[in-house]
Order: C-alpha cells, then structure tokens, then sequence
C-alpha cells in the first residue's frame, strides 16, 4: 500500500465531516489554524532574540604574488628552501 489517492482521500473527509459534525469539524480545523499561526509567531520572535554577533573587522585584503600574464607583481618573493 503505497499513498492514498484523491478518491480515498476525499471519501476520508466525508466520513469525517458526517463523524464529527459539520461545526466540530471547522472549530477544529480552526484551533489547527491557530496553532499553526502561533507556532509561526514564536518562530519569528525566536529569530529577532537571535542576533547575530558583531562582525570582525576583516584585515587588509591580500595582494596576489603574480598578474594575468605570470609577471610577479611583487618586488621580493620568499625562497622557503
């Protein structure tokens, strides 16, 4: 049994519907509406408490050591042997 087709999808909600009454049935769907709705407020509110910390101050960018053509582009270049 894979997934449920639109048919037995839409047969299960008029059981439902016949089950619980037509007014039960919407103030539940209702109270799920307003926990979704608050459960995406206290999402929100989490992110504004979350502040991101002070940036460091980046340092001076790098120069490259050569150009486009392979010239080097500084007058002194380390030897590490």
């Amino acid at each position: 049994m894979g997934s449920f087709s639109p048919i037995h999808l839409l047969v299960l909600a008029v059981v439902a519907i016949l089950l619980l009454g037509g007014g039960r049935f919407s103030s539940l769907m209702g109270d799920v509406a307003k926990g979704v709705k608050n459960f995406k407020k206290g999402m929100a509110e989490q992110d504004e408490d979350d502040k991101p910390a002070k940036r460091i101050e980046s340092q001076k960018q790098a120069e490259p050591a050569f150009d486009r053509d392979g010239n080097a582009t500084r007058d002194t270049l380390r030897d590490d042997r």
